[in-house]
């Protein structure tokens, strides 16, 4: 992931969230590693809306049939968070993991000062493959440790009610915690909604929170209008009857904060992805596979793994093969601010 622009003037932003929104943003195709051999879209970041609590990157690939091969890379500042639909894709890292990652069970790497690991489909062929990816981005008192990876084949249920039911990946949603190791409150839960049912989730409004189709398509009970991302402005509260905005695989709707619950109903069943947390600490700045705080620290990082630095290892079973660092741009990397 390249971030190739710079913050929008003083006089635009930023704008802190002081309350419920409907934004919609609707995702972009974006290469993966530098070759468009797979359909990748990506919702975070937006540049109306850079993070969602400590989430600071979404992308779907999928679904499609390929042949995935993604070449040892590095990382450092975030935690990698692999939730697959469809498909099986091989893990390696810089730690010493090598396993398979299928549906149901969650990945989770986490870089600190730095990590490389590389991610291939399973088998010569092309397959079926889908999955969300994800980055949470660390805070100050963790993105300077050693790197980890754990994984999590069993994970606790959230009962929603009439046949509703959330599996809590990250975090913690209605009391119900994840065994996964977090660093910044936060929640991820894949929503399981059954056909023509008003399905009710538990939110703190102290929070801000965003839901991701997966399948299917779901109405949400917004209570604002929704608005177009692309404009970047402020949704206008609505009368006491409300609105709606509708997610599939093909958008985020971003919520806000100021909620205790959000109302769902999906006519013909879907399963969606609620990402949300405290607002994050710090503005953090993003480019190519690095979270950081500032340029020269994205730099340092680039010209260690350019170098071959003891810094982010080696990932096992791989030999000199690796994703080459693109060259940065032109301009000093700043953060991105949110505008709405």
């Amino acid at each position: 992931m390249t971030r190739l622009d710079v913050a929008p003037p003083a006089s635009e932003g930023p704008v802190d969230c002081d309350g419920p929104r409907a934004l919609v943003v609707e995702a972009r195709e974006v290469p993966l590693g530098g070759v468009r051999a797979m359909e990748v879209h990506r919702t975070l970041p937006h540049r109306a809306l850079p993070m969602v609590g400590a989430w600071c990157f979404l992308d779907r690939f999928g679904p499609q049939e390929t042949v995935m091969r993604v070449e040892p890379h590095p990382h450092i500042g975030l935690q990698t968070v692999t939730w697959p639909i469809i498909g099986e894709v091989r893990h390696r890292d810089a730690v010493g993991s090598d396993v398979v990652v299928r549906p149901g069970a969650l990945n989770l790497m986490t870089s600190g000062e730095g990590i490389a690991h590389s991610e291939y489909s399973v088998g010569e062929e092309p397959i079926p493959l889908d999955a969300l990816q994800l980055w949470v981005a660390l805070p100050e008192s963790r993105r300077h440790g050693p790197p980890a990876f754990e994984r999590h084949e069993h994970l606790p249920v959230l009962d929603l009610g009439d046949g509703a039911d959330a599996v809590v990946v990250m975090g913690e949603l209605g009391g119900v915690s994840s065994p996964a190791t977090v660093h910044t409150p936060i929640v991820g839960a894949e929503l399981r909604l059954p056909p023509g049912v008003v399905v009710r989730v538990p939110l703190r409004a102290d929070w801000e929170y965003a839901l991701s189709g997966m399948i299917g398509s779901a109405d949400v009970e917004t209570g604002v209008y929704a608005t177009d991302a692309d404009a970047a402005q402020r949704p206008v509260p609505l009368a006491r009857t409300g609105g709606t905005a509708s997610v599939d695989g093909t958008r985020l709707l971003y919520l806000g904060t100021g909620r205790d619950h959000v109302d769902i109903t999906a006519p013909e069943g879907a399963r969606v992805f609620l990402l949300g947390g405290e607002p994050f600490e710090a503005d953090i700045v993003m480019w190519w596979n690095f979270v950081g705080r500032s340029h020269d620290e994205i730099e340092e990082a680039r010209e260690a793994w350019e170098a071959g630095a003891a810094r982010f290892g080696a990932v096992v079973d791989h030999g000199p093969e690796r994703v080459p660092a693109p060259p940065l741009p032109a301009v000093r990397l700043t953060p991105r601010r949110r505008r709405v």
